[in-house]
């Protein structure tokens, strides 16, 4: 469900795009991602980095495309975005020797930490391929062909690397049941 939600204003943005053109789709991006992010807040749910930066991204990237009525920013918005997301990994791992996936999904999984640095190069070098790939397609192909890669390349893209990575920790992990939990933190 929290998957679904965070991809609600790409979604909100393809149908826009499909009856109103890219101007109007970004409004609509921008005004969804405000939206999600104060339903969040008002609901007293946390509200993540990732999803502060998101927002950050979308605002100005989409700001520009509306202000200057130029697509070319909405399309970097991704390639953007992804690259952000592989740099604040490896800055705080390589700066911080902090591990941000691990920080995310311990509570879940137990491996070594040899296993979790490479799950969070995984990670990084898929923000930086998405990054890439963005890129190619915006610049290579046309607007529509774009939006439609938006949501259902990026979408199938994130699918099959959750898969794969899914695939990956069952074999090199141990899953940490409830009553683990409970006694690493204490009734």
């Amino acid at each position: 469900m929290k998957f679904l939600f965070e991809f609600l204003p790409i979604v909100l943005f393809f149908g826009a795009y499909q009856l109103w053109g890219i101007e109007t789709a970004t409004g609509v991006a921008i005004v969804a991602s405000i939206v999600q992010i104060a339903w969040l807040k008002l609901s007293r749910l946390p509200v993540s980095g990732m999803q502060w930066f998101s927002l950050g991204i979308i605002v100005v990237f989409g700001g520009l495309t509306l202000w200057l009525h130029d697509p070319w920013f909405i399309k970097l918005k991704p390639t953007v975005l992804n690259l952000g997301f592989a740099l604040v990994l490896l800055i705080a791992h390589l700066g911080f020797r902090k591990n941000l996936i691990q920080s995310l999904m311990g509570e879940q999984v137990r491996m070594d930490k040899q296993r979790w640095n490479q799950l969070l190069w995984a990670w990084s070098a898929f923000f930086v391929m998405m990054a890439a790939v963005n890129w190619w397609v915006a610049s290579n192909f046309s607007e529509a062909i774009w939006v439609q890669f938006k949501l259902f390349g990026f979408l199938g893209l994130f699918f099959l690397f959750a898969i794969a990575q899914g695939l990956w920790i069952s074999r090199h992990a141990e899953m940490i049941e409830e009553g683990d939990k409970e006694l690493r933190h204490g009734p």
